[in-house]
């Protein structure tokens, strides 16, 4: 997989959030190689250190639904890097239970993580991203939410996590317009992944401990797991001055999967 870098996000400052694994790591590395000072937050302070050692970036601990470490990060970010180019909303988690077995704190976890910590990451990055244009050129801030496949389709099995996805796209749209009536110059757009070889995919497979498998270079076939630097492209799209006229958009990253008609 081709990730050499060719300074398509050069000297632009991004955050991500749940950065240590999976996900979010590869689009810290994707970010760094094409030019951001990538800050790297999680939960796991120790991982995200790890990664941003490793790219040359910068490391905090961030739990997204502490509205106060938000407030602390944020100012962090500010006396450090001066203002932030790029968020990506990433962190998150999954239970697999239906609604009959999903008990009410399970349902509010994932609203908690997934929807509160995407606004709150929007209200308290978008003081620092309002405006950067105007001293740094170019097409402006870019806000990236991730939300799923699974606010465009029926899984049974996760209710709470479709229910957070959904909520994360329709507020994605919302942010946009918002952002662009008050010509902030701040992009917001949200990527619908499929099935990434993730740890938290292997995890729900039955593979816990087991090494991630490796994907395939080449064209995928139909229902195969994508790799976590196939996000981080798209991540990288949106981030990058390229996606200047995309706006309000939930883009399915998913092999095709959710264009294929079921029977």
């Amino acid at each position: 997989m081709n990730t050499t870098g060719t300074g398509r996000v050069e000297g632009r400052v991004a955050l991500v959030t749940g950065g240590a694994m999976g996900l979010g790591k590869a689009d810290c590395e994707r970010l760094a190689s094409e030019g951001a000072k990538v800050i790297v937050t999680d939960r796991e302070v120790e991982l995200a250190h790890e990664v941003a050692d490793s790219i040359g970036g910068d490391a905090m601990a961030l739990d997204v639904t502490d509205e106060q470490q938000w407030k602390d990060v944020m100012q962090a970010v500010q006396e450090r890097h001066g203002g932030l180019d790029i968020l990506v909303n990433n962190a998150g988690n999954v239970i697999f239970e239906t609604i009959e077995d999903c008990s009410l704190d399970h349902f509010k976890l994932h609203l908690d993580i997934h929807v509160s910590g995407t606004f709150l990451g929007c209200k308290y990055a978008m003081p620092l991203m309002k405006h950067r244009h105007k001293t740094n050129g170019g097409g402006g801030s870019s806000i990236v939410n991730m939300a799923s496949t699974a606010a465009l389709m029926g899984y049974p099995m996760i209710p709470a996590y479709t229910a957070a996805k959904g909520a994360i796209s329709s507020m994605t749209r919302s942010i946009a317009m918002h952002c662009q009536d008050e010509g902030y110059g701040i992009r917001c757009n949200a990527l619908a992944p499929g099935g990434i070889e993730t740890p938290m995919v292997r995890d729900i497979s039955g593979r816990a401990g087991e090494e991630l498998m490796k994907i395939d270079p080449g064209p995928l076939p139909q229902d195969g797991l994508g790799d976590a630097h196939d996000v981080a492209g798209c991540v990288l799209f949106l981030a990058s001055d390229d996606a200047r006229f995309l706006n309000g958009l939930t883009i399915p990253v998913d092999n095709g999967l959710d264009a294929r008609p079921h029977h």
